[in-house]
This record gives C-alpha cells, sequence and structure tokens, in this order.
C-alpha cells in the first residue's frame, strides 16, 4: 500500500478552509483515479505545545506508480490547482510505503 499524505498549514480564513475544503476539496479528491480510501481531520494533535497543523489529509493507492498515475491525471491536476483557493497557509504531501509492523 502507498500513501499520501497532506500536511496544511493554519489558513488565514479557518472557516473558509473548512467550508471550501469539505463542500470542494474532498469531492474533487475523492475523485482521484485509483484512490481505495482518503481521509482528514481538521483535530490533529501535538504530543505537547501547539500543532503545527491545521488539517491532515491521507490517501492510500495500490502503489507508487498508481499516485503518481493519478497525480499526473487530469483529475489530479484540478485537485493540485484547487490548493490555492482555500489553503492560504500552504501545504506540504509527502508519500511513503506503508509497511504493516
Amino acid at each position: 500500500m502507498h500513501r499520501l499524505l497532506v500536511l496544511y498549514g493554519h489558513p488565514k480564513d479557518p472557516d473558509h478552509f473548512r467550508r471550501y475544503y469539505v463542500e470542494t476539496h474532498v469531492p474533487l479528491a475523492m475523485r482521484l483515479p485509483g484512490l481505495r480510501a482518503g481521509r482528514y481531520s481538521f483535530s490533529p494533535r501535538a504530543l505537547g505545545g501547539e500543532p503545527p497543523y491545521f488539517c491532515i489529509f491521507e490517501g492510500e493507492f495500490d502503489s507508487e506508480d498508481a499516485l503518481m498515475a493519478a497525480l499526473g491525471s487530469d483529475i489530479g491536476r484540478a485537485v493540485a490547482g484547487d490548493v490555492a483557493n482555500y489553503a492560504s497557509g500552504g501545504a506540504t504531501l509527502l508519500h511513503f510505503d506503508a509497511v504493516e509492523a
């Protein structure tokens, strides 16, 4: 399993971020080809101190190739282009092979 992790910084307008993210961006992102599952949270917490992120998203794909194909698709380009509409605090994208412990 290959995972995509998106870490969103604190936005200038949290209410706009939440509304736009839930109503527009997540439905678009869930259309990524090959996406097996997706989940997000507005409540990331740090183990001590203030959390550095406002929101997190995790997506599951069969492989790195499947993720890269999804990101290169028309929907993937639309998802990437949409981020500027709500994520004024920036977004960090990471991807990794998930290994069962």
